[in-house]
Order: C-alpha cells, then structure tokens, then sequence
C-alpha cells in the first residue's frame, strides 16, 4: 500500500529583503514501512534552526521538531519523537526531515520554517 507524504514550494517575502525556503520533492510516495526523507533549504538563512510541521487536509499545523545544526539532538512536539522523526543537516541552509517506519497515518503535507534574524520573521515554505 502506498502513503503519500506532500510537501508544498511557496516562499515567503519579509519587509527588508527576500527569504525564500524551499523544500523537495513537491510530493513524495513511499510505501508502508518504508522511510521518507524531505529537504529543507534556508535560503539566504545560515545560523538558524529548521522547523518542521505536520499539516493533515482540513486539519490545524502540527508542531514537529525543530533541529539546529549544532544541536545534540532535535527538539520535539507533542506526539512526535525519535527514532520515527528525525532531522540532520547536509550544510548550513540544507536540513532533511526524516519519518521511518511511514504508516498511513503520516499522510500529510510537511512544512519547513526558519527564523530570519536579520527581517525580525519567520520565513515558512
């Protein structure tokens, strides 16, 4: 049985510039039990977290883990938790959302944000 995981492209544009987070791929099937790995860009962001939401269709956003570059481990919201969601980074803009063991239940459309410090905002995908 296939479980397709959504992740939408927008960008966002702050007041004093443009901070543009992009993820892929736009939408990614896996099977059950299988793992899904979705990247982050941070766009012109470098010395920020990557923040990671779980938004079901008619559903309200749903806090995921938020993962530093220099952190140990990922922080995580209520009801998720390793090892089924995990985070890494490839660079200091790169991160990558990672759900093993996917069920239906992880049917979703995946959100990454980040914090611009130099707008003051948060800049979402």
């Amino acid at each position: 049985m296939l479980v397709t995981l959504c992740t939408l492209i927008t960008a966002l544009t702050c007041v004093s510039g443009v901070t543009v987070v992009t993820q892929k791929p736009p939408v990614l099937s896996v099977r059950k039990g299988e793992t899904a790995t979705m990247d982050c860009n941070l766009g012109t962001v470098t010395n920020s977290d990557a923040r990671w939401y779980k938004q079901i269709p008619g559903g309200v956003p749903q806090y995921v883990l938020r993962f530093h570059r220099s952190y140990s481990s990922s922080y995580y919201g209520s009801g998720f938790s390793a090892p089924k969601f995990t985070s890494t980074h490839q660079s200091t803009t790169d991160y990558r959302l990672i759900i093993k063991n996917v069920e239906e239940g992880d049917s979703a459309v995946y959100y990454c944000q980040t914090w611009d410090s130099s707008a003051n905002e948060f800049a979402s995908q």
